[in-house]
């Protein structure tokens, strides 16, 4: 594939589809896939889980699943370094196999990521009202506090990439700072009996077994690791920034996470059981360390909740914009503002859609149960509980894709880019990248689990087969479709 001017009608076309080239930097792309994982966020209503399934030694997990998350890292980045696009993951698997494996994984893709930012979305504001509940008395729905933070984070992300990048960052800088210092702190409080317990693999909870069930909840920790490969055709440097943003983000991650549960099994004297008893154990911890300034926990949690909110749309609209754009979905999402050179449609569609899913789950709580405080409750949905569901079923869509790009790497480089195959590069690391989300699959879709937890796989089944079948109508209906996936890279056109 070499770099060539399309036809003009086409470029002309395109070229009022471009989104501002050039306008993020490498830290800036870094900043946002860490803002879009949300430490704070994805550490505070996940780690109790982590460590019920492992242990002590949950810290080693961590670990492991750091690892795994690189190994996929190494796909996207040598995707991205060949062929850079805002399509991301539709893009290289599109390119490899076909318009019709382009439109599937769109539709995943796009499904997957709507359902899993409605659960970020969700929860901004259900954290804050449960922070205003614990200072100030004060429990006003957090529906109403969601639909506040996501109007703010819209009109924020509309106006442009720059400037909704760095309030991500900025947002992310001021977790990170906070999370740290509670964690210092509750390592200094108990210095007088540190333990090396957490790191040593016999305090693993039943072995090999404890850190198979904890690994998928570890590995769920890092999702929004791949944020930056749809920010490409906004980013100086592609080519090379992309890899770099990701390697450095999920390194970054990794000490911190392992730094929060050692901190955290510190603060509850390495006993499990009251690590998975507590509701929040990071917050507990901040409490019995901090006393009134554990408020830097929450704020931690809020800043974490918001930029989450704001790097994961901007990213992800980014796929629904391409998909438009190459019309594997409807025109009107590749729409790009003339002056702000946003994809204004794309970004009111997703977070629409998402606001959507929240308001019919709800509903099926309301009639169905499975509501607030635990299956078989009809009431009004919880929104942790609804974090919880929806990251479920949202991340075996989104796990699918990355399957699917994992298998379509050597091919692409073997029919592509073949003197520049390498066995180890890209065979071998993206087989144990495949290998690695089959655990977290699994646990996803294993029967025996509770009610809304045991639909998920079927439905997941059905959106899969639905968007095959879709894909095949929509490419006989367009056979050109399959030559206008990833026509558009970062830095030029592609034949």
């Amino acid at each position: 594939m070499s770099v060539v001017s399309p036809p003009p009608p086409v470029r002309a076309r395109l070229e009022q589809q471009r989104l501002r080239g050039g306008a993020l930097g490498l830290l800036d792309i870094a900043g946002s896939t860490m803002a879009n994982i949300g430490p704070a966020m994805s550490f505070y209503f996940s780690f109790g889980f982590l460590a019920t399934a492992s242990g002590v030694a949950s810290p080693l997990t961590i670990i492991a699943a750091g690892v795994a998350v690189a190994l996929l890292g190494n796909t996207l980045a040598q995707f991205s370094r060949a062929h850079p696009s805002a399509g991301s993951f539709i893009t290289f698997v599109g390119t490899t196999f076909g318009g019709a494996s382009a439109v599937a994984t769109a539709l995943l893709a796009a499904l997957g990521y709507i359902i899993g930012i409605s659960a970020v979305i969700a929860v901004s504001g259900g954290f804050l009202a449960t922070t205003l509940e614990f200072y100030a008395g004060w429990s006003p729905p957090w529906v109403v506090w969601t639909l506040v933070l996501t109007a703010a984070s819209a009109a924020l992300i509309v106006r442009g990439i720059v400037l909704s990048t760095k309030v991500a960052g900025f947002f992310f800088a001021v977790e990170l700072v906070m999370l740290l210092v509670v964690s210092v702190a509750a390592i200094v409080k108990h210095g007088g009996h540190l333990s090396a317990a957490p790191f040593l693999p016999s305090r693993i909870k039943g072995g090999m077994s404890g850190l198979a069930e904890g690994f998928p909840l570890a590995v769920y920790l890092f999702i929004g690791w791949e944020n930056s490969a749809a920010l490409a055709e906004e980013s100086e440097n592609p080519r090379r920034d992309v890899g770099r943003a990701v390697f450095s983000s999920v390194a970054v991650m990794s000490l911190s996470y392992v730094l929060f549960a050692y901190a955290t099994v510190t603060g509850f004297g390495y006993d499990v059981h009251k690590v998975g008893a507590a509701d929040v154990p990071f917050l507990v911890v901040a409490r019995g360390t901090l006393g009134v300034l554990a408020f830097l926990a929450y704020l931690a949690g809020l800043t974490s909740t918001v930029g989450s909110l704001i790097a994961g749309a901007n990213s992800q609209t980014r796929l629904l914009f391409n998909a438009g754009r190459e019309r594997l979905f409807p025109a009107f999402l590749g729409y790009v503002h003339p002056t702000r050179r946003t994809p204004t449609n794309a970004i009111l569609t997703f977070i629409a859609a998402a606001l959507v899913i929240i308001g019919g789950w709800g509903l099926g709580h309301l009639i169905g149960g499975g509501g607030g405080t635990g299956p078989g409750h009809r009431g009004p949905m919880d929104a942790t509980v609804f974090f919880a569901e929806a990251s479920s079923m949202g991340s075996i869509l989104i796990l699918l894709v990355y399957l699917a790009a994992n298998v379509a790497l050597p091919f692409y480089y073997r029919r592509y880019r073949p003197t520049e195959f390498r066995v180890v590069r890209h065979v071998v690391l993206p087989a144990l990248g495949a290998a690695v989300i089959v655990v977290p699959l699994y646990f996803l879709v294993k029967p025996g689990q509770p009610a809304p937890y045991s639909w998920f796989p079927y439905v997941s089944l059905a959106l899969l087969v639905a968007s095959v079948a879709y894909a095949l109508v929509l490419t006989r209906r367009d056979p050109a479709l399959g030559e206008r996936v990833g026509a558009v890279v970062a830095d030029g056109y592609e034949e």
